[in-house]
């Protein structure tokens, strides 16, 4: 049978021809401390509505909990960052940007199952799962014990590569020589903190989720608290804020995966032509895209705040009337926030 550090080169190999820009190996023992901490911080309520969070118990922090048998956890990561800048325009639509192509899950998931079908060839049937943001994994922790980089202040995985990066897990039943573990190299630094809109840090290391425009525009499928829509700005799905400022992703590559190219052009990311979208057009430009699966009440919610903190026009004033009876009414909601802050806002 092949052996581990043989396979480990193999491995290297074989993920580079799959796309992924990294890998690294991490034990399948348990990890107490960041379990006891991801239990603390739902305590103090700042998981908000993600039930999730805490609805697998120990399976989240016992990988062989979760896998019966996992030995070792290959853990993956793949860059996504797109060529080019947002749309800059008076109305434009900011989109997080690993949301302008099609949707991560997909395409990571299918490459792990090709690399695991590798494996497979040259070490027979194994006991194995694969997972990409898709399970109860603490995904940043294994990629830290994997040597892929450390947890920067903002809770991401960062490295000297940036944090431009997906990541997917294989669970496997073999024993594999684990990579050490790095250095954190974040120092002083308090860009991520100081960048937040929202101020939704509340110290190195400590997100509130309840404040967090990703959690906002696409976690949460409520109310939007009135005290933080200005803040939110014209960001209709997620925030890269706190990545943008970070020096160590002025290192960071474009990626070469056609998959996560722009969907969409500046001219069709206009707030007040989304605003114009049916259902069904939403759905179909929308087909293989992350953003899609926050649904069109939660779409029409978030460009109805976009659209109350735009600079004051007739179209964009014709946009949200078009809303404005909407039966839901957590769009109705929205919508009437919008128009009253733009009767504050001087017509451009």
């Amino acid at each position: 049978m092949i052996d581990g550090q043989t396979l480990k080169t193999l491995l290297r190999q074989w993920s580079r021809e799959l796309g992924f820009s990294h890998i690294g190996i991490s034990s399948a023992a348990a990890m107490e401390d960041a379990g006891a901490r991801l239990l603390a911080w739902c305590a103090a309520g700042r998981h908000g509505t993600m039930d999730y969070m805490v609805a697998h118990g120990s399976k989240r922090w016992r990988p062989s909990e979760l896998v019966p048998g996992t030995r070792s956890i290959l853990v993956l990561t793949m860059d996504y960052l797109p060529a080019g800048a947002p749309p800059d325009h008076a109305e434009a639509a900011i989109i997080a940007r690993y949301a302008w192509g099609h949707d991560y899950h997909t395409v990571l998931r299918q490459r792990l199952k090709k690399l695991l079908v590798r494996i497979e060839e040259h070490t027979g049937p194994r006991r194995a799962r694969v997972f990409t943001d898709s399970a109860p994994v603490m995904e940043v922790e294994l990629a830290c014990r994997a040597g892929l980089g450390w947890r920067g202040k903002n809770t991401l995985l960062l490295s000297r590569h940036g944090s431009w990066r997906f990541l997917g897990e294989i669970f496997l039943d073999l024993e594999l020589p684990p990579d050490a573990a790095v250095t954190s190299h974040c120092g002083r630094c308090t860009a991520c903190l100081d960048a937040c809109p929202t101020q939704a840090f509340i110290g190195p290391y400590r997100l509130d989720a309840r404040r967090c425009i990703s959690y906002l525009t696409i976690e949460h499928a409520g109310s939007i608290p009135v005290e933080l829509r200005a803040a939110i700005g014209q960001r209709i799905y997620g925030c890269d804020d706190c990545q943008t400022v970070c020096p160590w992703n002025r290192r960071a590559a474009t990626t070469g995966e056609a998959d996560f190219a722009p969907r969409l052009d500046a001219d069709a990311l206009c707030l007040p032509a989304l605003m114009h979208w049916s259902e069904a057009q939403f759905l179909e430009r929308f087909a293989g895209s992350p953003i899609r699966r926050i649904g069109f009440e939660r779409w029409l919610r978030n460009l109805a705040v976009a659209l109350g903190n735009a600079p004051r026009s007739d179209a964009v004033l014709t946009a949200l009337t078009l809303r404005a009876n909407h039966p839901s009414p957590l769009v109705r909601e929205h919508v009437a926030w919008a128009l009253a802050r733009q009767s504050q806002i001087r017509k451009c």
